[in-house]
C-alpha cells in the first residue's frame, strides 16, 4: 500500500513538474534573434515570417515583448499586422523608413513630454538602430528588422495613448470625457503617421494645447539644455558649519555654475551670493544659508528636476481639450490663485492652503456666490481637536475668539449655563459660531462653491501670513490675499444688480450681504509642483506627497 502511494505520489509530482515545465516553456517562447538573408530580394519575405514569429511569441508570453517590456495593446498590434503574412511597416528591402529616425528621436526625448524613454523600448531600439548603422551584415538580418518593426509599432501606440490621456490612471477629478483609444483608433493613428511620413506631427497633435502645458514643455527643454552636460557632487546631510563643509558647498555651486571662482573670489560673501543664486532658481527662500532644505535641493540631479517638471505635464493631460472662457485656477503647492479670462490672467493672488494633515482637496466646482461679513460655523473637527479642550480649561476662551454658542434651534446660549466638562465628541448638542467682523477667521468675505468637503475661499483676520514663503497652514479652506479684487471681478458684468462700486460701498457700511452670481464661474483646485514661466522652470514643494505617488504610476525610478 505504501509503495502504491509512493508510486502515485511520484507520478503526480512528475505530472506537475511536466505541466510546470510546459507552462514555463510556453511563457518563455523566444523568436529567433538572428536570420541573415543572403539574397536581399528575399529579405522582406523572411522579415514577414519573423514578424509572424514575434506575434506568436507575444501571444504565448502573455503580452511580453522580447525586451521584457509588456506590450501596450497586444491585440491592436496583432490586428495592425493582420493574420496573413504580416509585412514590415518600418522598412523595405533592407532600407529603413525615415520614420524610424523620427520615432527614435521622440523616444529619446520622451522626458521632455514627461514620459520615461525606457517605457518605449529605448534601450533595445537604440541598440538595434546602432547595429543597423554600423554593421553592414545587420541590414540583411531579417530578425533584427522584424524586432525593430514590432517594437516601433508598440512604442508608437503606447506613446500616442500616453500623450493623449496621460500615464497615470484616470481619477475622480479628471475632466476628459474619454480615457483610452480603441484598437481601431490606435491603428488609425499609426497608419496616418506612416502614410504621411510624419510621426512627430501625428504624436504632437495628441498633446494638450493649453498655454500652461506648452510653457512647461518649453521650460523643460531649456532646463535640459542648461544642465544635461553638467555633473555635481552630493553634500553630506549630517553636517556642521565648518570650513570644510563650506568648501564642499562652494565646489558644488561651481559645478552647477551658480558660483564663479575663476577670479579667486572665494570668500564668504561670494559663497552667500552663490547659495542665493541657487535658491532663487529653485524657488527656495533666498537667505544665502546652506540649511538642510537647500542641501537636499543641491543633492538632487538634473534628471530629478526634469522628472518633477515632467509629471506635471501628466496632470495637464487630465484636463479637457478646451477650458472655459473664464475660470479660477488655484495651484495648491504654488500657493497661487489665478483668474483666467479669454486666455489672459485677469487676476493673480497669493493664497494659504491646508496643512499636510488638513489638506485642501483637489476638486472641480463652480462659484455660486460670495458673502460679506460672514459668520464662521466652526467645523466639528476643529471644535473637538482644538476648542473644546481649551474651553474646558477656561471658558473665557470663547470670548477671546469672538465665539458664540448656538443650540439646535438656532438660539444663542449663554456659555456660563453649560456644563462643559460633560461635553465630548459623542455628546455636543451645539454649534460654535464666530461672529462677523475683522476678528472673524474668515475675514470679511467668503466665496462659496459646491463641494462635498465643505471648503471655500475666504479672506482672513491674519493677513500677515501671506508674507510667508511656506503657506500650507490652514484647516483646508483657501485664504485669498486679493479677496477684494476677486469680488470686484466676479460682479464686473452684472451691472443690473451691482452698479458702479456697490461692493465697496457695502463693505464701507459693513453690510452683511450675500451676492449671488448670475453666471457661475468654474473653479479648479489643482496640484502643480512645477510651472514654466518665461522659458524657465519654477518649482514648488510637494507639500502633500502627491508627486511620489504619481512617479510610481509613471514608472519613474
Amino acid at each position: 500500500m505504501k509503495n502504491k502511494f509512493l508510486i502515485t505520489s511520484l507520478l503526480c509530482g512528475s505530472c506537475i513538474c511536466f505541466l510546470l515545465a510546459c507552462i514555463n516553456k510556453k511563457k518563455h517562447t523566444a523568436p529567433k534573434q538572428k536570420q541573415i538573408v543572403a539574397n536581399i530580394k528575399q529579405l522582406d519575405e523572411v522579415i514577414s515570417e519573423s514578424i509572424a514569429e514575434r506575434l506568436s511569441a507575444l501571444r504565448d508570453n502573455e503580452g511580453e515583448l522580447e525586451d521584457s517590456i509588456q506590450a501596450f495593446r497586444p491585440e491592436a498590434i496583432a490586428t495592425f499586422y493582420g493574420d496573413d503574412k504580416p509585412s514590415s511597416h518600418w522598412s523595405k528591402n533592407g532600407n529603413a523608413s525615415p520614420m524610424i529616425d523620427s520615432m527614435l528621436f521622440m523616444i529619446q526625448h520622451a522626458d521632455e513630454a514627461g514620459l520615461m524613454p525606457e517605457q518605449y523600448h529605448s534601450v533595445a531600439l537604440s541598440a538595434a538602430w546602432n547595429q543597423l548603422n554600423t554593421d553592414p551584415s545587420a541590414k540583411k538580418d531579417a530578425a533584427l528588422w522584424a524586432k525593430v518593426d514590432v517594437l516601433m509599432t508598440d512604442a508608437f501606440m503606447k506613446m500616442a495613448s500616453d500623450l493623449r490621456f496621460g500615464v497615470a490612471p484616470r481619477d475622480s477629478v479628471s475632466l476628459k470625457k474619454d480615457s483610452l483609444f480603441t484598437n481601431d483608433q490606435l491603428i488609425a493613428q499609426l497608419q496616418s503617421a506612416l502614410q504621411n511620413q510624419d510621426v512627430s506631427s501625428q504624436l504632437h497633435a495628441l498633446e494638450p494645447s493649453h498655454a500652461g502645458y506648452l510653457a512647461l514643455k518649453e521650460a523643460i527643454v531649456s532646463f535640459k539644455a542648461k544642465y544635461q552636460d553638467l555633473h555635481w557632487d552630493t553634500l553630506p546631510l549630517n553636517y556642521t558649519d565648518t570650513v570644510a563643509f563650506r568648501q564642499l558647498v562652494m565646489n558644488r555651486l561651481v559645478q552647477s555654475k551658480h558660483l564663479d571662482t575663476t577670479g579667486g573670489n572665494t570668500d564668504s560673501t561670494a559663497l552667500k551670493a552663490g547659495i542665493k543664486a541657487f535658491q532663487k532658481e529653485f524657488n527656495i527662500y533666498p537667505d544665502g544659508i546652506a540649511g538642510k532644505r537647500t542641501v537636499m535641493a543641491l543633492n538632487r540631479t538634473a534628471r530629478d528636476w526634469v522628472v518633477q517638471a515632467g509629471i506635471n505635464l501628466d496632470r495637464w493631460r487630465k484636463l479637457p481639450d478646451t477650458l472655459p472662457d473664464t475660470y479660477i485656477m488655484v495651484n495648491l503647492p504654488g500657493y497661487t490663485l489665478r483668474v483666467m479670462d479669454s486666455g489672459n490672467v485677469a487676476l493673480e493672488s497669493r493664497v494659504i492652503v491646508g496643512t499636510p494633515r488638513t489638506r485642501t482637496p483637489i476638486l472641480n466646482s463652480y462659484m455660486t456666490n460670495f458673502m460679506m461679513y460672514p459668520y464662521w460655523r466652526v467645523p466639528y473637527s476643529i471644535v473637538f481637536k482644538e476648542m473644546l479642550p481649551a474651553i474646558q480649561k477656561n471658558i473665557g476662551y470663547l470670548a477671546s475668539k469672538n465665539l458664540e454658542v448656538i443650540d439646535k434651534d438656532g438660539n444663542t446660549v449663554d456659555p456660563s449655563t453649560i456644563n462643559w466638562s460633560k461635553l465630548s465628541k459623542g455628546h455636543f448638542p451645539y454649534v460654535l459660531r464666530q461672529m462677523d467682523g475683522l476678528d472673524n477667521s474668515l475675514g470679511i468675505m467668503k466665496f462659496n462653491f459646491r463641494n462635498k468637503y465643505s471648503v471655500y475661499l475666504h479672506d482672513t483676520n491674519n493677513r500677515g501670513l501671506f508674507k510667508n514663503s511656506m503657506r500650507a497652514m490652514s484647516h483646508g479652506c483657501v485664504r485669498v490675499q486679493q479677496w477684494d479684487s476677486l469680488a470686484q471681478f466676479l460682479v464686473r458684468t452684472d451691472t443690473l444688480s451691482h452698479k458702479g462700486d456697490s461692493v465697496r460701498a457695502w463693505l464701507a457700511r459693513e453690510e452683511k450681504r450675500q451676492v449671488d452670481l448670475p453666471k457661475h464661474i468654474p473653479i479648479y483646485l489643482r496640484y502643480f509642483t512645477a510651472e514654466g514661466q518665461n522659458g524657465t522652470l519654477v518649482f514648488f514643494d510637494d507639500i502633500y506627497g502627491e508627486d511620489r505617488i504619481l512617479k510610481k504610476h509613471m514608472h519613474f525610478n
